[in-house]
């Protein structure tokens, strides 16, 4: 028989989804696949009825329905400050996954060079990989999770195609400063490198921390590649709609890179969303409020339970140290947590490229009643 693709032995498969059939199959609170537990705005579920009932049923136009384009193009010029064309500048994808995907096979040729700060989400190393680019790898420096910016500019003097910055960060909830940005964006522009951004928790910010769009800075607009997902906003994961916003030009060949990926989204479910990107300010600004209580339920707990974490800036994911444990492998540890404790967790070393071994992340999008029951079960370790 001929060899598999050997680009394969470069990663695993998903850790996170590993861990929630590992919850599953054990009965424990999924604490590790970053979903929420409660229904979406009603509105969207009401549109939904609708679009089962009278459709569209066919395909859609491939980059995403004339109407879907046009309320993203609305909502997203309002909160980005950048004037964007539906027909010009976004392409609907398949969730954020395929929209980072396209992304970078989009700009990525074979030997190209893409810098990825650590930690980061496992997905994108793997995206770098199956383009045929070469993952530089920046630390993100705890406790504050800073880059160095000797370290970075180092980076760059290698010529890399493209940045990937994920902001809100997702393990650590790193929220970048402004001045952070316009460090990688001169830096981006000094050696002519495209900078992909993931925003799915853009959303989701913490006072008194900020959310800057790259796209919005100086000179950025033209090399930045925005990908986002409704998937957070929304509480629909499931759904799988995500989308590429840039330049016209890198745009006319995500269309093409998409339309051979996927094809398209599914179009009853555009038509329904659109029922959630008419929603109003209000609707945010009580998104925001539900989760940084939850996030304080959940730290609360966390302080409670006498484990040690690193406070998230945005996001909905914690960072736990588990050094005072004395397990050395984080993977056994987490299944062990799962399995005796009631409480599913994700490797931390999954989401490092560094030697890392005594971290595991939880999320807090869950229920109050949820987070209450696993703080519970999470008390029992120190027992």
């Amino acid at each position: 028989m001929p060899n598999l693709s050997n680009k394969l032995d470069w990663f695993t498969e998903s850790i996170i989804r590993k861990m929630t059939r590992v919850a599953n199959d054990c009965g424990a609170i999924n604490l590790s696949q970053g979903f929420p537990d409660w229904e979406p705005p009603l509105e969207i579920t009401e549109a939904l009825k609708e679009a089962a009932i009278h459709g569209p049923h066919q395909y859609e136009i491939t980059w995403g329905s004339n109407e879907f384009r046009q309320k993203l193009a609305e909502k997203q010029r309002k909160y980005m400050g950048i004037d964007i064309n539906p027909d010009e500048n976004i392409v609907v994808t398949c969730g954020s996954t395929e929209a980072m995907m396209v992304a970078m096979m989009s700009v990525c040729d074979k030997g190209d060079k893409v810098i990825v700060f650590s930690p980061f989400y496992e997905n994108y190393g793997a995206d770098a990989i199956l383009c045929g680019a070469e993952p530089i790898y920046i630390p993100l420096i705890p406790p504050k999770f800073n880059f160095d910016k000797e370290a970075l500019k180092k980076a760059f003097e290698e010529k890399p195609k493209a940045l990937i910055l994920c902001n809100p960060s997702n393990p650590v909830g790193k929220v970048f400063t402004r001045e952070e940005l316009l460090y990688i964006s001169d830096l981006a522009k000094k050696y002519d490198t495209f900078v992909i951004t993931d925003e799915v928790y853009e959303h989701i910010v913490y006072k008194p921390y900020k959310h800057t769009y790259m796209a919005s800075l100086p000179g950025m607009k033209e090399r930045t590649i925005s990908c986002s997902s409704l998937s957070k906003t929304y509480s629909i994961t499931g759904w799988r709609l995500g989308y590429v916003i840039a330049d016209k030009k890198i745009i006319d060949n995500c269309k093409k890179v998409h339309d051979f990926l996927t094809v398209g989204a599914a179009a009853p479910l555009q038509k329904a969303a659109c029922a959630g990107l008419s929603l109003g300010e209000e609707y945010y600004d009580n998104l925001i409020n539900i989760y940084d209580r939850k996030k304080q339920l959940f730290l609360d707990g966390l302080d409670a339970a006498k484990l040690k974490y690193f406070e998230p800036q945005g996001a909905y994911y914690v960072l736990v140290d588990i050094s005072e444990f004395g397990e050395k492998n984080d993977y056994k540890f987490c299944q062990w947590l799962a399995n005796e404790i009631g409480v599913a967790a994700v490797p931390g070393s999954s989401f490092f490229k560094e030697d890392v071994s005594n971290y595991i992340r939880f999320h807090f999008a869950k229920k109050d009643e949820t987070l209450i029951e696993a703080v519970n079960r999470l008390k029992k370790l120190k027992k």
